[in-house]
């Protein structure tokens, strides 16, 4: 029925706002005792268990960041079948973002264009609904995505990201740190080799025995990826996010007018499938063999979440496809990566 409710109640509604309506919904998929009646439905085979980060993780297949910015939802998102849920992107202090509207459905597409730029409640209140998601006796695996602060400085950024680590690590099975949003002025910057080798240092020490992952964008040239995926090795990171939303606007079939219309932001969803493939080949190839990979974008079905484990992913995130599959879009990738 997804479909039907989809085009009848959601496409006609700014994006955005069906995205806070949903929040609450899952939510109470979260609660007792409809978490374990929903969880018998929804769990992943057992054989689907993949070992990564220290960690055991029920399916290979997690949410995105992004979704649940605030950590306000992860039980829910566990009740729904998916093996990790990797919250943020949180800042050290708390931001409202970019002026609305800044998130746009291309439905044609199945797309998503956003320039959201950090919307968060900041770092300290993603640590303590993380702590108390952390006392639950069953849960997903929590990763916390950071990224800088708007109202600072690109050269404070150092610190910023400190800032946010000594919060949230403690309370995170895994942190990312975020340097590849095109929504936030400068943050891509922060990619440089030589920018991002003492931000990282200073990052991997605050985060103590937290594993560390980075995330990268899609739009750098394919030596850059080489770089900085050889740069977290040698820092001893304990993986790398490939990849973040795109810039580019290249493939899509929507009118051209329109999607200029909807102005800047990254680009999600089917059509980065092809990019965000090609950089997780890139990396694979240039890290070792237990190095943790984490593939995202253009992700929809379990054939594509197979794809990417193939081409040597360790984990695969969804976003997009969530918004256009619906509350058991885990469930279904789950079944089908079992059946496989």
């Amino acid at each position: 029925m997804y479909p039907w409710i989809f085009r009848t109640f959601f496409a006609p509604m700014d994006p955005e706002r069906a995205h806070h309506l949903v929040i609450p919904l899952i939510r109470v998929f979260g609660l007792w005792p409809i978490a374990p009646v929903l969880r018998r439905f929804t769990r992943p085979d057992p054989a689907l268990q993949t070992r990564a980060l220290g960690l055991v993780f029920d399916s290979p297949f997690g949410i995105a960041a992004g979704f649940d910015k605030d950590a306000v939802m992860p039980a829910g998102l566990y009740a729904l079948g998916f093996g990790h849920v990797e919250t943020g992107t949180v800042t050290a202090i708390a931001q409202d973002g970019n002026p609305q509207p800044r998130l746009f459905r291309l439905v044609a597409d199945r797309a998503l264009i956003n320039r959201m730029g950090f919307n968060n409640a900041g770092a300290a209140a993603a640590a303590a609904r993380l702590a108390k998601a952390q006392r639950r006796p069953r849960r997903t695996i929590l990763g916390a995505n950071i990224g800088k602060s708007r109202v600072v400085d690109v050269d404070a950024a150092t610190a910023d990201y400190v800032a946010s680590t000594e919060l949230v690590a403690p309370v995170a099975d895994y942190l990312v740190v975020n340097v590849s949003s095109p929504n936030t002025p400068g943050l891509r910057g922060l990619q440089a080799v030589e920018t991002l080798r003492p931000l990282l240092q200073a990052v991997r020490d605050a985060a103590g025995r937290t594993p560390l992952l980075v995330k990268i964008a899609p739009d750098l040239p394919d030596d850059e990826i080489e770089a900085i995926a050889r740069l977290a090795v040698d820092l001893g990171l304990a993986g790398l996010v490939a990849t973040n939303t795109t810039i580019s606007r290249d493939g899509l079939g929507a009118d051209a007018a329109a999607v200029e219309a909807m102005g800047a932001g990254g680009l999600s969803g089917a059509p980065l499938k092809r990019r965000a493939l090609d950089v997780l080949r890139i990396v694979r190839a240039a890290v070792p063999d237990g190095f943790c990979l984490i593939s995202a974008g253009g992700v929809e079905t379990a054939a594509d979440v197979q794809e990417r484990l193939d081409a040597g992913a360790t984990l695969v995130q969804g976003y997009t496809g969530f918004i256009y599959r619906g509350p058991f879009w885990a469930r279904q990738i789950n079944r089908g990566l079992a059946g496989r």
